[in-house]
């Protein structure tokens, strides 16, 4: 990480518009017992005043979507993921309903989502949300869910109506532009995106480690694939945070020097950096052979990706 310096964020602290999620809701008597077959996370279990993450596989065990999930009411279950998947993640669901009591909606329109970003902020609307994945249901119907921690700054997902939203932006002062996306690529959780939908068994990119997927859980599509990639033995591939003097793309390949003749990994999601218009940190899933090699954008002969460390432990048997 010599070609660039990663941003001051001790002054960080402010409100933001996430247009780059969107809820799907899942509602009626059956809803639970419908998505608890369907993700990869114990739905049935959830208790209100948790988040999880959860993988929404094919049947190949690839991440078609991820999302973070909880439960408002005992029968109502909010999925909140990149908008970009969520049409496609929507569809597929809707074909597997048949006869459940379960109404499927995209719920953009009516649930809007602000990213809140410091300790101070985030106490004041929500005390009671101290830790990661906990959820605050506050007076006026909306929620704040509470993240991890990320370079020392406190961030949560407030999920409300349109007009609470507004307001709630009107009073805070705003982030920098890029922030918000950018402390996402640093939290070292994935958001699966159109351009790498159906690319990732959820370990390649470290999804058990952060909680998302049980284990112990009955079936759901792609799970004999992700529980053979679990236990067969030592994992060929993770998730690697880096940095680059150039701006990534989501999908864009990523080539090793030890082994130029082909791709080495792919950028799963990229921020460009703070005050800056031309470099980027990057989320990309590897091949741990390639690890310790140099590693190059786009191509053999591409820009430098540096790879620094995750915020959470890799399994040593999985670390460079």
């Amino acid at each position: 990480m010599n070609t660039f310096a990663l941003p001051d964020t001790s002054l960080w602290q402010g409100a933001t518009r996430l247009a780059h999620l969107s809820p799907l809701v899942a509602e009626g008597a059956d809803a639970a017992t419908f998505v608890h077959g369907q993700l990869s996370q114990d739905v049935l279990n959830l208790p209100q005043g948790v988040a999880r993450p959860a993988a929404y596989c094919s049947a190949k065990g690839r991440m078609l979507a991820d999302a973070l999930v909880f439960k408002p009411r005992d029968d109502t279950f909010v999925l909140l993921m990149d908008k970009g998947v969520l049409p496609a993640t929507l569809k597929r669901l809707q074909m597997f309903v048949m006869r459940a009591k379960a109404k499927l909606s995209d719920a953009g329109a009516t649930l809007a989502l602000v990213g809140l970003v410091g300790h101070d902020l985030i106490a004041h609307h929500a005390p009671e949300a101290t830790q990661p994945h906990q959820v605050c249901a506050l007076a006026d119907g909306a929620h704040v869910i509470r993240l991890a921690d990320v370079q020392g700054l406190a961030r949560a997902i407030w999920v409300g109506n349109p007009e609470q939203a507004e307001i709630l932006l009107a009073d805070q002062p705003a982030l920098p532009g890029d922030a918000w996306a950018w402390l996402e690529v640093m939290s070292g959780v994935v958001r699966i995106v159109p351009a790498t939908a159906d690319q990732f068994v959820p370990q390649m990119v470290n999804f058990e480690i952060i909680g998302g997927v049980n284990f112990k859980k009955g079936c759901y599509p792609g799970q004999e694939v992700v529980a053979r990639s679990q236990y067969r033995g030592t994992l060929k591939r993770r998730l690697h945070l880096g940095h680059a003097a150039v701006l990534a793309q989501a999908g864009q390949e990523v080539f090793a020097a030890d082994d130029p003749g082909q791709p080495a990994g792919t950028v799963a999601n990229m921020a460009t950096v703070p005050g800056s218009q031309d470099s980027s940190s990057v989320l990309l899933e590897l091949k741990l052979a390639h690890a310790a090699s140099a590693l190059h954008l786009g191509s053999s002969d591409g820009p430098l990706i540096t790879l620094s460390a995750l915020p959470y432990e890799i399994p040593p048997q999985d670390a460079i």
